[in-house]
């Protein structure tokens, strides 16, 4: 499997037993819709390797406590401490509306008024606010600040996001 085809989930973040359960911090605002998993990919040196799951619950309602059928020991614990964890893409549950994943919207159009903005070449996540990096017909970069605000309707099968954005901003 391959990273670009997957979803982070979380990092584990400590052991829980000497029987070598771990404890995962999710990237989720409900990590309870990860305790039915039977397996997860764990990012390894050598690339992604599937982990399948003996038991997993809830732990002080922010955290998963992971029970993996290879890791048996607090000594085989230690070898994926600090990894992160991974799931494929299909495994995403389908948003609606104005909501989106930030990977489906690479290459989406970015219009105003029925005007075109540009085209959508990544989204950065570096900082307190992610923004669009947009690239207009003259090939130049713009950065827009991806909030609800902002963005008026997210059109999946035109490929479509259109927003109202404060007067000027793209003249920055």
């Amino acid at each position: 499997m391959k990273k670009e085809d997957c979803f982070y989930v979380g990092t584990v973040v400590g052991k829980y037993s000497f029987k070598g359960e771990v404890l995962v911090k999710t990237d989720s605002d409900n990590p309870e819709d990860y305790t039915e998993l039977e397996s997860i990919f764990v990012e390894l040196p050598t690339g992604l390797v599937p982990f399948f799951i003996r038991k997993c619950q809830l732990h002080k309602s922010s955290l998963l406590r992971i029970n993996f059928d290879e890791i048996n020991s607090e000594q085989e614990a230690d070898s994926i401490l600090k990894k992160n964890l991974y799931l494929p893409l299909d495994l995403l549950p389908p948003l609606e509306g104005n909501k989106f994943y930030y990977h489906e919207v690479i290459g989406f159009s970015l219009t105003e008024n029925g005007t075109p903005i540009g085209v959508i070449t990544q989204v950065i996540e570096q900082g307190l606010q992610a923004l669009f990096e947009i690239e207009d017909s003259k090939e130049q970069l713009h950065l827009v600040p991806i909030h609800d605000d902002f963005i008026l309707k997210v059109d999946r099968k035109n490929k479509n996001i259109t927003v109202q954005l404060p007067e000027g901003l793209l003249d920055l």
